[in-house]
């Protein structure tokens, strides 16, 4: 007999409220429609894979730890830093077992065990994740200050000062001396 899906299928549900969670610490920033968790793990599961493959740890593992780095946030919300001084945010591997509970043993041991190796910080694919997630933040960060939003940069400094891997702070580098159209120039032959 095939395992019970129901609890599996609820939790895909779940999931995708992250998709109307917003992340909140950008509107002390003055940013009115910031992005979502959903946004920000895509593309933090990208640059992971990136900072892997370059540091010489394992690109998928890095970009898997980092997609699943914020799912806790569809029962807790987005706490920024400074609402977690005063009401800090679940413990994710409590969350995750939560969020797991009812799942075939062999699905939910394998999120459990992702969330805990991201938290523990330990493994080279987890700290490139980690790496991944600042570097996002950072990049969001200077997109939004292009925007208009000056006080985004207290985002990218702060993003920028806890990047811990060489590739992530030589990309990190490098974003900070492009702008966020250099891409489409470049992609068109144009000049800078």
């Amino acid at each position: 007999m095939a395992d019970d899906l129901s609890a599996v299928a609820r939790f895909l549900y779940e999931a995708g409220t992250l998709k109307h969670t917003r992340r909140t610490g950008w509107w002390m920033a003055g940013v009115n429609d910031p992005e979502s968790v959903a946004e920000h793990s895509w593309r933090t599961s990208l640059i992971a894979s990136v900072i892997a493959k370059l540091e010489g740890a394992d690109p998928a593992r890095a970009a898997f730890l980092a997609v699943w780095h914020d799912t806790q946030e569809t029962r807790t919300g987005d706490v920024n830093h400074l609402g977690k001084k005063y009401a800090p945010a679940g413990d994710p591997q409590a969350v995750t077992a939560d969020q797991t509970a009812g799942m075939p043993d062999v699905l939910a041991s394998a999120i459990r065990e992702l969330v805990a190796e991201y938290e523990a910080k330990d493994s080279p694919e987890a700290v490139c994740a980690r790496d991944a997630d600042k570097l996002e933040c950072m990049l969001q960060g200077i997109e939004y200050k292009a925007q208009g939003y000056a006080n985004a940069q207290r985002w990218i400094d702060n993003s920028r000062a806890r990047i811990a891997t060489e590739t992530g702070q030589r990309l990190a580098d490098e974003l900070l001396s492009q702008g966020p159209l250099d891409w489409l120039r470049n992609a068109l032959g144009e000049k800078a």
